[in-house]
């Protein structure tokens, strides 16, 4: 498995509500940082403040600015310290990584899955929960 190119793909597959934040984590966002809490709309995140519109990718993900048009885009997220435990807890699983054509998937991953799943759970244990197994 390789590391994280910063390629984008899990956000923004996904950056467009098909995650969700905890209530504990919004109500966080408002008190300490309403940058992120004024996306919020009943709940449920990624929402224009102005027009009250979901919108269609995480208005967090920025592609890093490149003077190559021949390099592929990286992407940062702006609050990655903040972002939701949704996406704190991507990846979870090796099925997941290759259905998202994640491209820290490499052949050997697809031929010994259950090694390959040892070891992206090695690598996100920092990122999951304790009660997570």
């Amino acid at each position: 498995m390789k590391d994280c190119n910063s390629c984008g793909k899990c956000c923004i597959k996904y950056g467009d509500g098909d995650i969700s934040a905890t209530k504990d984590e919004i109500d966080l966002w408002e008190l300490f940082n309403p940058d992120i809490f004024e996306y919020v709309k009943g709940n449920q995140i990624w929402f224009d403040p102005e027009s009250g519109e979901r919108l269609n990718k995480c208005p967090f993900l920025e592609r890093v600015p490149s003077d190559n048009p021949d390099v592929k885009s990286k992407y940062t997220c702006r609050i990655y310290l903040d972002r939701p435990e949704d996406c704190r807890h991507y990846p979870s699983l090796i099925s997941e990584m290759v259905r998202d054509e994640c491209e820290m998937i490499e052949a050997i991953d697809l031929e010994k899955p259950k090694q390959a799943q040892k070891k992206l759970d090695f690598l996100m244990r920092d990122s999951r929960p304790p009660s997570y197994s």
